[in-house]
């Protein structure tokens, strides 16, 4: 059956702005004179990870009551760095999504704090193809019910979620959407309804559906 949606993960998916994170990371952390810092491979680890889930993974010791100040501080220095620096799109991304945008409501949700899938469309001057977004940061909930959220309010009947991870994979199953795995991202996954090597692929595919 053919989708009349396709969802969006972000990171490992459409683009890869790790750099841009560690930058605004270790300026925040900086700026709160806290002594960790991270670099890219802590960040890939835990790409699409929820912000509580993260926090704990660099600060073990601190309490949760003093996350907000940090995830604030970070955030701040990143809606400055993301809007300059942004990520590096993978390859067919930008074209694909046009593509795309001409059968299907596409969507993007991301495990991100609340601008940076803004901040991504506009680096990617993708504002007319891109219908709506969730970020984690705008509500700070699973990905299974900002997929519901989607849902409901565009009254999608037949949707998918696109990613890179096994969390993806799982969501996908609370959800009780399918999933599409693309294997050039940060994770990996054993459970998945299709998948694709690259973008331009899986691009084909659903363009070729009637």
């Amino acid at each position: 059956m053919k989708p009349d949606s396709l969802i969006f993960d972000m990171d490992g998916t459409l683009w890869d702005a790790t750099d841009s994170y560690v930058l605004a990371w270790n300026e925040g952390l900086k700026l709160l004179n806290r002594p960790e810092r991270v670099d890219r491979a802590i960040l890939d680890s835990m790409m699409g990870w929820e912000r509580n889930k993260v926090f704990q993974k660099i600060f073990p010791t601190l309490e949760e009551s003093a996350y907000d100040a940090i995830y604030q501080t970070i955030n701040t220095v990143q809606d400055k760095i993301i809007p300059e620096k942004g990520g590096t799109f993978y390859p067919d991304v930008i074209e694909s999504i046009k593509q795309l945008s001409k059968k299907y409501k596409l969507f993007i949700l991301s495990n991100c704090p609340a601008n940076t899938i803004k901040q991504m469309i506009a680096f990617g001057r993708l504002e007319k193809y891109i219908l709506d977004e969730i970020a984690h940061g705008f509500n700070h909930k699973a990905k299974h019910f900002n997929m519901n959220l989607l849902i409901q309010k565009h009254k999608l009947k037949s949707t998918l979620y696109i990613g890179d991870t096994n969390s993806d994979s799982l969501q996908c199953q609370i959800a009780k959407i399918p999933f599409c795995l693309i294997t050039y991202g940060f994770g990996s996954s054993e459970t998945y309804d299709f998948k694709f090597e690259s973008f331009k692929n899986l691009a084909n595919y659903f363009l070729d559906l009637t």
